[in-house]
């Protein structure tokens, strides 16, 4: 059956994403099971809470996750704080003023600690599992997290600004971005797609409605009613006009020239990207399953595994 935007959905209307990819020798989907069996369903519970007393928060969960593997791998360094020693991400230029969450993964967190008897769940598999089941909650697909990561003890601004995509980033800048955090070019299309669901604030692309060619003429004009040319700079607009259902609407605007950010419309300019843009655009199936992947793969960014790092009890805090 499909919705009003032509979101394919399997079964109860989740797709379950079925893969090939071998696990690393730490990181396992069943690495709970044992030590706190209720630690997954604990956080299930909270997100779905949590995204549906406000359906924006499934868009944060699961940019926080982003935001913490493009940044040294996989490993929760993104919500801890700045101190005398650490200079945190979150006043990062991809990150200041922007992210959102971290009362809900606190929550989170001191829940499992509970359930748990002990603090056996790192920040950074909380992180993973919370953008899994955000996605779902918004009717996305599910896929198996890999679980055992453990925390940074140290976060870098200096690092975030390096390595996180930028808004203005043409297709190359993206690519070489997201090689860099191990990921290729199918991994960029699709995980762009979660910009299915989600606001960006005005000064990401306020550039783009007032002065950029490839863009649909009514779009910028209904943009430009939410961004002045002066000032306004965190005001939010949709990426899509179905924000908060994880479909494929996204790629249907990016082939009608309606990407919100230019970073988006990169993917779909006469480059490389097009023909799969397009290909998701009417394949809903095949871009839940891809999501699936990528989202797998891009949690096997160098995480810390092991006796690295530690097990935080409160993760905007080293122990």
């Amino acid at each position: 059956m499909a919705d009003r935007n032509g979101f394919f959905y399997f079964l109860v209307g989740i797709v379950l994403v079925s893969v090939v990819i071998t696990s690393s020798d730490a990181l396992s989907t069943t690495f709970y099971h044992k030590v706190c069996p209720k630690a997954l369903p604990t956080i299930k519970r909270l997100v779905y809470d949590a995204v549906n007393r406000e359906h924006r928060m499934g868009a944060s969960l699961l940019r926080l996750h982003f935001h913490d593997c493009f940044v040294n791998g996989c490993d929760g360094s993104v919500l801890l704080d700045s101190t005398s020693t650490i200079d945190g991400e979150k006043t990062a230029f991809g990150n200041i003023n922007s992210l959102r969450g971290f009362e809900v993964v606190d929550r989170i967190k001191s829940e499992v600690n509970k359930i748990c008897g002990a603090q056996v769940v790192s920040c950074a598999d909380i992180l993973a599992v919370a953008a899994r089941d955000s996605v779902v909650q918004l009717g996305g697909p599910t896929w198996e997290v890999e679980l055992g990561r453990r925390d940074s003890t140290t976060a870098s601004r200096t690092d975030a600004n390096n390595a996180l995509p930028a808004p203005f980033m043409d297709l190359p800048a993206l690519k070489q971005n997201f090689q860099n955090a191990g990921l290729d070019e199918t991994d960029l299309v699709a995980l762009s797609g979660g910009h299915a669901i989600g606001f960006s604030q005005c000064n990401n692309f306020k550039n783009r409605i007032y002065n950029e060619s490839n863009i649909d003429p009514l779009f910028a004009q209904n943009r430009k009613k939410t961004c002045p040319s002066s000032g306004g700079d965190t005001r939010i607009a949709p990426f899509d006009p179905t924000a908060d259902k994880f479909d494929t609407l996204y790629f249907k605007n990016l082939v009608k020239k309606r990407g919100l950010l230019h970073s988006d419309q990169a993917l779909f300019n006469g480059v490389s990207t097009d023909a799969l843009v397009r290909f998701y655009s009417t394949h809903a199936s095949a871009f839940a399953a891809d999501f699936g992947k990528s989202m797998i793969k891009m949690g096997r960014n160098k995480p810390l595994e092991g006796n690295s790092g530690q097990i935080r009890v409160n993760c905007r805090r080293i122990n």
